[in-house]
């Protein structure tokens, strides 16, 4: 299906490159198009600008909005590229970014969900960042939608230190610059993409995320709230499963940080920690020379054995209180759940993020 009556080969062939492509796929979206749309046609941005939309099978109304916004958008200079299928099933949220961004020209690329709305100044002000750092990818701060959802998650995204961008990679929260407010240059994106298109349960921005940084790239946030982010009950991330954002979180520790260290310590001798211990390869395991923790109980017994282990003897891990055990850490501990309790003993070793430790919770 292509809604627009032209195909995106015609219009490459029609126009020069325009500055900025909006990328937004669209999959029975129409609950909120109206305030999506109404957010790209209130851009500041004074270049030039396209909204590329790549309709995944919708079969509500989504349609009907979409060419209403279509004569608003063209009539005020942005011009509108419409591409889709009508399968009986959807393609799923890499294929339809990765179509989206085929069909557009611009130099950069704005990622927006149809559920989300953009402020005024968003494309501007990313624009400008994107120009200064040519290979990185651009987020923001958001506002979240309901307000008293995801607290800690919001409060996480938006108060990263700059450093913390890539020392925070590994957690359980994802990218540290968050999907919905990318902006990056269609060289680099070429570079590093496309995404992948496995569909429905694959974390496509993860895997891409990933492999930017496998690639050199760098990461950078403008410090403004520029995008409503909601959340709710439909959303394509509920139906990634956790145990696979984990088996992609530990794949990538041990390919990315683990190699440059000698040993190291796992901070958290419960749960957590240990489920990451019987995750790693049998290499990265013998990099473990301890497990370290607050618990009496734990540190008493002394050691933790690997019962399920195949090798002669079990490995037997010794638990440490924290003070006794030597950086670096990987920290299984959930940030901010402790009444600070946990970031105290943290400052307390004067380590340094990156270097000393790496948060995995």
């Amino acid at each position: 299906m292509q809604a627009s009556g032209y195909t995106a080969a015609a219009l490459g062939q029609a126009r020069a490159p325009v500055q900025v492509s909006v990328i937004l796929p669209v999959h029975d979206a129409e609950p909120w198009l109206d305030e999506c749309l109404g957010s790209v046609l209130q851009q500041d941005f004074e270049g030039s600008m396209e909204l590329s939309i790549f309709n995944d099978a919708s079969k509500d109304k989504s349609m009907t909005i979409i060419e209403k916004w279509k004569e608003k958008l063209e009539g005020s200079g942005i011009l509108v590229v419409i591409g889709g299928h009508d399968s009986p099933s959807p393609r799923g949220v890499g294929y339809s970014k990765n179509q989206a961004i085929a069909q557009s020209s611009g130099s950069y690329l704005c990622f927006l969900d149809s559920d989300d709305v953009m402020m005024p100044q968003r494309v501007r002000l990313q624009h400008a960042a994107a120009v200064r750092h040519p290979t990185s990818i651009i987020g923001c701060q958001v506002r979240r939608e309901p307000p008293n959802s995801t607290e800690r998650y919001t409060r996480w995204i938006n108060h990263l230190a700059p450093d913390q961008l890539l020392t925070q990679v590994f957690t359980s929260n994802g990218p540290t610059v968050i999907m919905p407010t990318w902006f990056c240059s269609r060289a680099w994106f070429s570079h590093v993409g496309p995404f992948d298109e496995g569909g429905r349960g694959v974390p496509e921005d993860l895997l891409f995320f990933h492999e930017h940084l496998r690639k050199g790239g760098g990461l950078a946030r403008v410090d403004q709230s520029l995008l409503l982010y909601r959340y709710h009950p439909g959303a394509a991330t509920h139906s990634i499963l956790e145990t696979t954002i984990w088996t992609h979180r530990v794949r990538f520790l041990e390919e990315w940080a683990l190699p440059h260290w000698a040993t190291f310590t796992i901070w958290n001798a419960g749960r957590q920690g240990r489920r990451l211990y019987r995750s790693l390869t049998a290499g990265s395991r013998c990099k473990v020379v301890a497990f370290c923790d607050v618990d009496e109980n734990k540190i008493k017994k002394g050691f933790y054995c690997y019962e399920d282990s195949q090798e002669r003897p079990k490995p037997r891990i010794p638990v440490l209180h924290f003070r006794a055990a030597q950086p670096p850490f990987v920290i299984c501990v959930k940030l901010d759940l402790t009444g600070g309790a946990f970031e105290d003993n943290l400052r307390s070793l004067h380590l340094q993020e990156g270097r000393d430790f790496l948060h995995f919770s």
